[in-house]
């Protein structure tokens, strides 16, 4: 059985947008829940629940991030950036989808499977795309007007 550690919210994690970081650090608390619950023997009901819960908090999620980008012109001046953003949101998704889905047909996912594809998407997503979303968004003089602290 492969193990994961806990993700521990660090400097590297942060990408100096305040929504976009507060909300990273409840899905990183959604993965450590399902890292320190999850055991082999889960019950379809509870993968379930986990699943869905996982899925309601990143849709909301990629709204906000998607909403950022438009408001501040990301989508109109990183086009090809834009529709990666968004594919890896929808693939995201769809993948929830498909395994709560399998859940609740009676075909579960095992623990380390489940736990490898959420590490690798968050910590890939977080340090990858939302830091390229971040740079153009703290070069924005918008940005930067409309987030003064």
């Amino acid at each position: 059985m492969a193990d994961y550690d806990l993700i521990v919210w660090n400097d590297r994690l942060v990408t100096g947008i305040d929504k976009i970081d507060e909300q990273h650090q409840i899905l990183v608390s959604l993965f450590n829940e399902a890292n320190t619950k999850l055991t082999a023997n889960n019950k379809a009901d509870f993968l379930e629940q986990m699943t869905r819960d996982m899925l309601i908090y990143a849709l909301y999620h990629f709204e906000a991030e998607e909403e950022l980008m438009h408001k501040y012109g990301y989508s109109e001046e990183k086009t090809e950036d834009v529709e990666t953003h968004i594919r890896q949101h929808r693939s995201f998704s769809a993948k929830v989808v498909a395994v709560h889905n399998d859940i609740k047909a009676g075909i579960l996912i095992s623990r380390e499977d489940l736990l490898s594809f959420l590490n690798n998407w968050l910590i890939n997503h977080i340090l990858n795309t939302d830091e390229q979303l971040a740079a153009f968004l703290l070069a924005s003089d918008k940005y930067r007007s409309d987030n003064q602290r």
